[in-house]
C-alpha cells in the first residue's frame, strides 16, 4: 500500500511546485493591458513598448542585477551630460558676450539660457535622487511596485526617463538661444554658421525621429 501511496503524493507535489512557479512567472493583470503613455514610457526606459522581458528578468536575482547595472549607467550618463549642461549655462548666464556682434544677453536668448540652467539643475537633481533609488531597490521591491499598477508603474518608469527628459529640453533650450541670438547677429559669418548649424539640428532631430519610430513599430510586431 505504501507503494501505491507515495508515487501519488510525490506527483502531487511536484505539480503543486510547478504550479506555484508558473503563477511566480505568469505577467500581473496590472501589466498585461497598458495606456499608450506607458508603452512610449517603457520604450523609452527599457527599450521594448511593454513589461514582459522585464518582469522576466525580475524572476532571477543575476538578470536582474544586470538590468540595475544598464539602469544605474544611464543615470550615470545623465548626470555628466547635465553637469556639462549647467557649467556651460552657468556661464553664459553669469557673463556677459566677449563680442559685440553675438549678443546673448538681450531678452530672449538669455532667458533660454537661464531655463537651460534652471532644467539642467532638475535634471542633476532627479538623476541624483533615480540613482539612489535604484541603488537601494531589490527585485521584491520592484516586483511588488510593478504589481500594484498604475501610478507605481509610472513612477517607476519616470525614475528613468524623466531625467534624461530634463537634459533632452535643457539642452534644446540651450541651441535655440545660441540660434537665435547667431540669427539676430550683425555680422555674416555668424549668421552663415547658425543657419548651417540649423540645418544639422534638424537633420540630426529628423533622423533621431525617424528611428525611434522604426524600432517601436519594429518592437510593436515583435510582441
Amino acid at each position: 500500500m505504501a507503494l501505491h501511496y507515495f508515487p501519488k503524493a510525490f506527483m502531487f507535489y511536484g505539480t503543486l511546485d510547478e504550479r506555484m512557479l508558473t503563477e511566480k512567472q505568469t505577467l500581473p493583470e496590472a501589466l498585461r493591458y497598458t495606456s499608450f503613455l506607458t508603452r512610449v514610457l517603457c520604450f523609452l526606459a527599457l527599450g521594448r513598448p511593454d513589461l514582459d522581458e522585464h518582469w522576466e528578468s525580475l524572476q532571477s536575482k543575476e538578470e536582474f542585477e544586470d538590468v540595475k547595472t544598464r539602469l544605474c549607467s544611464i543615470l550615470t550618463y545623465t548626470i555628466t551630460a547635465a553637469g556639462l549642461l549647467l557649467a556651460t549655462s552657468g556661464v553664459f548666464v553669469t557673463t556677459g558676450s566677449p563680442v559685440s556682434h553675438f549678443d546673448y544677453t538681450s531678452p530672449v536668448p538669455y532667458f533660454l539660457l537661464f531655463i537651460s540652467l534652471m532644467l539642467a539643475m532638475i535634471a542633476m537633481l532627479t538623476s541624483g535622487l533615480s540613482m539612489i533609488r535604484w541603488l537601494h531597490t531589490d527585485r521584491q521591491w520592484a516586483q511588488e511596485q510593478l504589481k500594484s499598477g498604475g501610478y507605481f508603474i509610472l513612477s517607476y518608469l519616470l525614475s528613468i526617463v524623466m531625467p534624461m527628459s530634463f537634459v533632452g529640453w535643457s539642452l534644446n533650450c540651450f541651441i535655440f538661444a545660441m540660434l537665435i541670438t547667431g540669427f539676430y547677429s550683425t555680422n555674416t559669418v555668424c549668421c552663415t554658421f547658425t543657419a548651417l548649424w540649423l540645418v544639422i539640428y534638424v537633420v540630426i532631430i529628423g533622423t533621431i525621429s525617424i528611428e525611434f519610430t522604426w524600432k517601436y513599430r519594429k518592437s510593436l510586431k515583435l510582441r
